[in-house]
């Protein structure tokens, strides 16, 4: 695998004040040559009045000026430009601002898939396709994924989807080692993000004691943005990229099942509900029980204990309200 190299490219403004003189000198000789040729045709010389040999030096320095001036190139605040001379890679410049170096460096790593920031599309055997600058943007970029359908642990099927941030970190590896680092990112967060989703279920089952200890989609989010962000981290690696963060920005259960699932998580509420309030009325019941039967001032035998119950159990667990009823007889009648 590739590593990344540091490289220092000299800063361009002296060169530039160097291409302009030879620039300038190669003009001003070719002007004087021109001139003398001139005032030879107008006075009638017999032999030319320029030099060849000076013509021949205007012309090199013209062309050694044309050849430097292609080692200018600037950058930005979170550029980088990888250097490759003849195929071979030398290194990667990071200062700032306009730099000089080897004319020969390579301006262009040739063709590859078009991807997020594609420049001069060409249409290909492959597919379309896009010639790669040699200039790597090590900016944070945000990645917004697709809405996935996926099964989850327990094999139902969900809708889920990520927002990725990430950046360059070894612009060796992203050039060198991937055809396309973009589309390596875009497709490896899908896989991962399926993997990820594959081994938590959407939310608890009935089981308590398991779910309990377990981690869900809905439930833990912190635990599985973090187990998605290990798993792109794995992924990416070899292609030079760094994962800043990971976050989940949609979940719901599939549309074929999504009615199916409300109605089980309303039946849960409901229940959950109902053994809170009958947990509430058995205490109540057992608290009036024994007030009355403390002092000894109202004797109440088993019987008359359960009919009590009975009826406080049903004043209390009751969805509407108790319609009183008098008694004016006996229990035992």
């Amino acid at each position: 695998m590739s590593v990344e190299k540091k490289a220092h490219a000299a800063s361009g403004w002296l060169m530039f004040f160097v291409v302009l003189a030879m620039f300038v000198v190669s003009v001003a000789l070719f002007i004087f040559d021109v001139t003398s040729l001139a005032r030879a045709d107008d006075l009638l010389l017999p032999e030319p009045a320029f030099s060849m040999p000076l013509l021949i030096f205007t012309i090199v320095v013209f062309a050694a000026a044309c050849f430097l001036s292609n080692g200018f190139f600037s950058l930005q605040p979170g550029q980088a430009r990888v250097c490759v001379l003849f195929g071979k890679y030398v290194g990667t410049v990071t200062d700032e601002g306009l730099r000089w170096a080897n004319p020969l460096y390579a301006k262009n790593l040739g063709l590859a898939e078009a991807g997020l920031d594609s420049e001069k599309p060409e249409r290909g055997k492959g597919g379309l396709k896009s010639v790669r600058g040699s200039v790597i943007s090590t900016r944070l970029r945000t990645l917004n994924g697709e809405r996935l359908k996926v099964n989850d642990k327990m094999g139902n099927p969900i809708e889920i989807a990520t927002v990725v941030s990430w950046r360059v970190s070894d612009t060796a590896k992203a050039v060198f080692d991937v055809d396309d680092y973009e589309s390596y990112v875009s497709m490896q967060t899908e896989t991962a993000l399926r993997h990820v989703a594959s081994i938590y279920a959407y939310d608890h089952m009935e089981d308590e004691d398991e779910s309990a200890s377990s981690i869900t989609l809905r439930s833990n989010i912190e635990e599985v943005s973090d187990a998605l962000k290990a798993e792109l981290d794995r992924r990416l690696a070899p292609a030079g990229v760094a994962v800043e963060d990971a976050r989940l920005t949609h979940l719901a259960y599939a549309p074929e099942i999504a009615q199916a699932m409300l109605r089980r998580q309303q039946a849960d509420a409901i229940l959950a509900a109902r053994k809170k309030i009958v947990e509430g009325a058995v205490s109540m019941v057992e608290m009036a029980v024994d007030r009355l039967s403390e002092g000894g001032a109202i004797e109440l035998d088993d019987e008359r204990k359960a009919a009590m119950a009975q009826n406080l159990m049903v004043v209390l667990c009751g969805e509407s309200d108790a319609q009183p009823v008098l008694n004016t007889g006996s229990l035992y009648a």
